[in-house]
């Protein structure tokens, strides 16, 4: 199992975490969770009504991820997680579930974003909220394993990046 990791496809809200997730997972072979589906209700209420959430919020849901990436570890299985992971303290909490959590951070132009997030239909985060994340972002130190990806690249592009970032290889 010591070739076991898990990548955490990272960034605010609109960057394309599960656009690029589902591509890493398909190029990788390595299954994909989208962790806004771990939410508790509670957390999917409050952003819905405009609020944004605080630590005490996210405490349990990055928990169930950490616990997640702990499963996937347990059964032999790399993987790959869509998750903000906003705040070094967050990536923190992740890093428990395993032992070589890696990080790709989709990062770039605020005004792509907004404009993504207002044409985005059916997800309950709300674009107001968009700054709020922005000032939570603790870009990734140089201490912690992963890269930094360019969302205005086009999806395949940002996949590339992020394989060539890591240092891996596509399932072949």
């Amino acid at each position: 199992m010591a070739d076991l990791q898990h990548v955490v496809v990272m960034g605010v809200s609109g960057c394309g975490k599960s656009t690029v997730g589902e591509g890493l997972a398909a190029a990788l072979g390595w299954p994909f969770d989208e962790g806004d589906r771990f939410h508790p209700a509670a957390n999917v209420a409050k952003m819905s009504a405009g609020h944004p959430l605080d630590d005490a919020d996210r405490r349990p849901w990055l928990e169930a991820l950490a616990a997640r990436l702990g499963e996937k570890e347990a059964a032999g299985i790399s993987s790959i997680l869509a998750c903000s992971a906003l705040k070094r303290r967050y990536r923190d909490l992740l890093r428990t579930g395993a032992p070589r959590v890696r990080f790709v951070h989709l990062h770039g132009d605020k005004a792509v974003l907004a404009a993504r997030l207002a044409a985005r239909k059916g997800h309950f985060f709300p674009a107001d909220l968009l700054d709020s994340q922005f000032a939570a972002l603790e870009p990734l130190g140089p201490d912690e394993d992963g890269c930094v990806v360019d969302l205005a690249l086009d999806p395949d592009a940002q996949v590339a990046a992020a394989i060539a970032g890591l240092g891996l290889a596509p399932a072949g």
